[in-house]
């Protein structure tokens, strides 16, 4: 599936990866992450895309946000857009499903293989794009949940799909390294979340 001399390349959906991880039972151990792909070829960059709520004094999100800044990632966030439904809920929305694309296809000619971290079935024309110019994509997400986190439409166009349970080992955190959480809430805002 990896070929040592490839260039790689690492998108994030921030918020699809967190929910899965967290649908199967496990968080990401972020610095093992890089060094996994690190092994399998030049890893030429690493981008992590989410949503944030601008005006809250702090958001859990934060930290990792920063850390992920200073430690190998390109991250890449904008603010999260609030509405009222036509119930009149207040509902917010951060999806940042171009941002991502509009990397992906400016990077397009620097790589050979690029890793995408999300079940969307919107990135599906992302994908058969990356490969009309000759480029390999390999997507990572789960069939473990009911239903599956990944679209069956984005499994079927990827070159490769990569069961996230099976990095579990080497990419997850070790339960006892976890802090303490200081809010209960998800930290992650994706499509869906409201």
């Amino acid at each position: 599936m990896f070929d040592p001399r490839e260039k790689i390349a690492l998108f994030i959906d921030g918020a699809n990866l967190y929910s899965t991880a967290k649908a199967i039972g496990f968080d990401i151990d972020y610095k093992r992450l890089l060094k996994e792909f690190q092994s399998k070829g030049y890893l030429l960059r690493a981008y992590y895309y989410t949503a944030l709520v601008e005006e809250q004094e702090y958001s859990s999100i934060r930290p990792l946000i920063d850390w992920l800044d200073y430690n190998g990632y390109k991250v890449v966030t904008k603010p999260v857009k609030e509405f009222v439904d036509s119930a009149g809920r207040r509902k917010i929305k951060g999806n940042m499903d171009i941002e991502l694309a509009v990397d992906a296809m400016q990077l397009i000619d620097h790589v050979d293989h690029i890793v995408l971290f999300s079940g969307d079935g919107d990135f599906r024309s992302l994908v058969e794009a990356l490969q009309r110019r000759g480029r390999k994509v390999s997507v990572v997400s789960t069939l473990q949940t009911q239903p599956p986190m990944i679209a069956d439409d984005l499994r079927r166009q990827a070159d490769h799909f990569i069961e996230l349970s099976t990095l579990m080992q080497r990419v997850g955190r070790d339960p006892s390294e976890r802090p303490p959480r200081l809010e209960p809430e998800d930290e992650e805002i994706g499509d869906d979340d409201y």
